[in-house]
């Protein structure tokens, strides 16, 4: 019989800068998917990569001094360093720079503009370069891009266009079937922000730079980056190659699965393509949310980055995948902070699973030497765990095929959980006192044994080392380490071995001035390097800041504000809020980075500068509703502007 496919894609990843746990969240992620639906006996093929054309890459090399090749290359090597290091399993990296992507890429083109779906015409409008976005100036959010926030340029230039509106009922049927974009969030917000105004024909090639693949007929045009780079997913398959096997066994896409920024280009251009090209649409596409970190969104260009190598280094690589795949709640945006990593190791990794573990292996030791054979009837305290036990693989099938990953590692919790409790009611070392006792005290052992293995089987897929050294102690054969083999409860005779705990625990403020410290000495070597003069450079020169016209400084709103209260924002040491009055209606929460400045109560009362007109945002679940300004000296210490004089609250200043 042949096995069911399943193909699964992370996003290919932009080269831009360092990586961080932001990065690394779709890929474990996806990872997890990848290495359940092989143990659950599908033929899988799991699909990463990098996205290396455009036009912010080939600015960033030009800074550099080297080629965009030169600048990626290094950027790649890193990412596959990571990859192997989180102990992913891809079955394919693409490099959009690969040659066998770039001439495939360009037959898709040509096949596209003979068909009549692409045709030349003039582009104007709005372009965001980071996001390698086209918009038209209605679609942006306070003049500015509304998937970044970052500003726009203005762009003319001859280009040639995608007939996007012509799939308008195609995408938005799709879109409102309720069957391929997850979760369903994210489906309004695609039909009610861009379908349902009107899908306009998309602009597809740029003149304004070089680095990226030359329309074939048309060499001086280069083809957007998007239509480049979605194509990935099917020309690492072989479309449009020399050997097209792989595409026509695995085509369509179980799921692509991407963060939500890039939602839009998956489920509203893609599917567009597609049909054009008469191929089969993906089954599914999840846009996941953000790691978020000190309340904004982590990202290389924000420089607000983890840095996954050194927390797999010093805490493992289990430690890190369980953060992102159960802490994290799947779907919506998750916080990240070192003090939930250090509490979430102590509490669900070294006390909940790993002194468990260590518990059952010891008495087991003690009373048996080996896995004894169960005895006796069933008790009543041995129902809910034997039945919580048996039902787990199915639970987590269920939930992954959501896909639900964190709902998925809270059904292995809810077992690792009663065991303990189980322990607790059963008390194995009263048992054990006696040899009446241990009569029942084998079949309780037995019994806990058992909902480890089935935990420890299913974690495979997600906590692999730990999983491995926990099959490894319980002495489970690698023919009882497969879904199939929990249908039948495990094998007695097998010998344990207590060995060391799989977790230790932590001093957990130890460990967060530990990792202060690491982040300031990163901090400071940072800057040291951009201090650093460039080599063959004679002498430095003082960088011009972007001039500005009066017409930009216009749309700035500064106020003078009164401090009406203050406190410290909790887990977040840089943070206050302050309650500030603007002479509105009702008073604003502003929340500012500077307690390491100023306390609450220093701030209480002070009049300050605001701007006014800045758009809200969340920082730590608290919505900011404006900016305090401040002043920095040369050792980077702040201090906050104030008018002269006793100004009133709300006065306008120009």
């Amino acid at each position: 019989m042949e096995k069911q496919k399943y193909y699964i894609t992370t996003p290919i990843y932009y080269p831009s800068g360092k990586w961080h746990i932001g990065t690394c969240y779709t890929t474990v992620v996806c990872d997890a998917l990848a290495r359940f639906n092989r143990l659950d006996g599908k033929d899988v093929f799991f699909l990463t990569g990098t996205d290396e054309h455009g036009q912010k890459i080939q600015r960033a090399a030009k800074e550099a001094g080297v080629t965009p090749k030169q600048y990626v290359d290094g950027l790649v090597d890193d990412l596959k360093r990571l990859w192997e290091r989180l102990d992913i399993t891809y079955d394919k990296f693409i490099r959009t720079t690969d040659e066998y992507h770039e001439k495939a890429v360009q037959k898709i083109f040509q096949k596209l503009y003979e068909k009549g779906d692409i045709y030349k015409s003039e582009y104007e409008g709005m372009y965001c370069v980071p996001c390698e976005s086209f918009w038209t100036k209605s679609q942006l959010v306070d003049g500015k891009c509304p998937d970044c926030g970052r500003e726009v340029v203005s762009a003319r230039e001859e280009s040639y266009f995608f007939r996007l509106s012509k799939y308008q009922g195609v995408v938005e049927k799709l879109l409102e079937s309720g069957d391929f974009l997850f979760p369903a969030s994210r489906r309004k917000e695609m039909l009610n922000n861009f379908v349902k105004p009107g899908l306009q024909d998309l602009c597809v090639s740029r003149t304004s730079f070089d680095w990226g693949v030359k329309v074939p007929f048309d060499q001086k045009h280069v083809i957007y980056v998007w239509l480049d780079a979605l194509f990935n997913y099917v020309t690492a398959l072989g479309y449009m190659g020399e050997d097209d096997e792989l595409f026509k066994k695995y085509w369509p896409a179980s799921v692509h699965m991407m963060a939500k920024e890039i939602v839009r280009f998956h489920s509203v251009i893609w599917p567009a393509f597609l049909t054009a090209l008469d191929l089969p649409l993906p089954e599914k596409v999840f846009g996941h949310g953000w790691i978020m970190f000190d309340g904004g969104k982590m990202s290389k260009s924000k420089g607000n980055v983890v840095d996954p190598f050194i927390l797999s280094e010093r805490y493992g690589v289990d430690t890190l995948r369980y953060y992102l795949l159960h802490i994290v709640p799947f779907g919506e945006d998750g916080e990240y902070s070192n003090e939930m990593l250090v509490r979430s190791y102590n509490s669900d990794l070294a006390n909940t699973l790993g002194n468990l573990v260590s518990r059952v292996a010891a008495m087991i030791d003690k009373y048996f030497g080996v896995i004894p054979a169960p005895t006796g009837d069933d008790e009543s305290a041995d129902g809910e765990l034997k039945k919580l036990t048996e039902e787990l693989l199915s639970k987590v099938r269920a939930e992954l095929e959501k896909p639900n990953v964190s709902t998925a590692m809270d059904a292995v919790w809810e077992v690792l959980h009663r065991a303990n409790k189980y322990i607790d009611e059963t008390a194995p070392w009263t048992l054990g006192a006696s040899e009446e006792g241990k009569v029942r005290l084998s079949s309780v052992l037995f019994n806990l044994a058992e909902a480890i293995r089935t935990c420890a089987v299913v974690l495979q897929a997600f906590l692999p080392e730990t999983a491995a050294k926990i099959l490894d102690k319980l002495g489970v054969s690698q023919s009882e380490r497969t879904f199939d083999s929990l249908s039948s409860p495990m094998s007695h005779g097998g010998k344990v071995d207590k060995g060391a705990h799989l977790f230790a625990r932590l001093d957990v403020e130890k460990e967060l001035k530990e990792l202060e410290k690491i982040a300031e000495e990163l901090a400071a070597a940072k800057e040291k390097k951009s201090e650093k003069p460039e080599a063959g450079a004679e002498k430095s020169e003082e960088q011009t800041p972007a001039e500005i016209g009066i017409e930009d400084f216009d749309k700035v709103v500064l106020k003078v504000g009164k401090i009406l209260n203050c406190k410290k924002v909790e887990k977040a040491d840089k943070l206050l809020c302050s309650t500030v009055d603007l002479g509105e209606e009702k008073p604003r929460t502003i929340v500012s980075g500077i307690a390491k400045y100023y306390s609450p109560e220093e701030m209480k009362g002070k009049s300050v500068v605001v701007v006014a007109n800045l758009r809200p945002v969340k920082l730590r679940g608290i919505l900011s509703q404006g900016m305090l300004l401040c002043a920095s000296d040369k050792q980077g210490g702040l201090k906050l502007l104030a008018p002269e004089g006793d100004m009133p609250a709300g006065s306008e200043i120009s």
